[in-house]
């Protein structure tokens, strides 16, 4: 039985975990895309916080892009699962060839997501880093490792749904960790919605440019 509608239904739902963290001026959140966006795109403006995207992409297996072997992040970021590199018997050479495609995409999606647009600051922010759920990990861990770089005062990853294991995993890793729900067997994330259908780069944009809209709308008003 499905947890959530879809991804804006779990984006309330996590919302409301993370409420502590309303109407402070150094939280930002932080959306893997595509499909964090929605689900973050709801916690920002029940946090009335800014949000903005943060660029990974998992290294799908040869064969079974699916299992991630392993995730890079802006900034050159590259997180391997060695353990499982080694038992399916991964190449060097497909690792290489597998990181070369998701650069490329990664790339693709940082211009057409921030285009010139600078980068927000980082340092000295708590950080809320958002996805629509965890499996393994590998992607938030890339996402985190690539953070760490920048020096935020906090990291907070928040998902609606994942194994209990992976999220007790990230507890070493960050300062704190917010599951909506850890349902035990997992199976995977796309069973827990009821709709799970792929977000497009269009609703990226368009959910990105309405955050923006709101927050400065907000800011503004608040200092009139």
């Amino acid at each position: 039985m499905a947890y959530f509608k879809d991804r804006t239904d779990a984006g309330r739902h996590l919302a409301h975990k993370l409420r502590s963290y309303a109407g402070r001026s150094d939280v930002l959140v932080l959306a893997l895309p595509r499909g964090g966006v929605p689900v973050a795109f709801e916690v920002a403006q029940a946090l009335g916080a800014p949000l903005d995207v943060f660029i990974v992409r998992k290294l799908g297996m040869p064969q079974y892009q699916e299992l991630a072997i392993g995730a890079i992040a802006s900034g050159g970021v590259r997180v391997l699962n060695e353990a499982l590199i080694r038992t399916a018997g991964v190449s060097q050479v497909d690792i290489e060839a597998i990181t070369a495609a998701e650069e490329r995409e990664l790339n693709r999606r940082l211009l057409l997501y921030r285009g010139d647009r600078p980068f927000p600051e980082i340092a000295g922010r708590t950080v809320v880093l958002i996805d629509d759920g965890l499996a393994t990990g590998s992607t938030m861990q890339a996402a985190v490792t690539a953070l760490r770089q920048e020096r935020p005062a906090a990291i907070v990853v928040a998902v609606p749904i994942a194994p209990p294991e992976t999220c007790d995993a990230f507890r070493a890793l960050v300062d704190e960790v917010v599951c909506a729900a850890t349902p035990e067997p997992f199976y995977g994330v796309g069973l827990w919605y009821e709709d799970f259908s792929q977000t497009s780069d269009a609703e990226v944009h368009e959910l990105l440019d309405r955050a923006r809209e709101r927050f400065h709308g907000s800011a503004a008003g608040g200092t009139a």
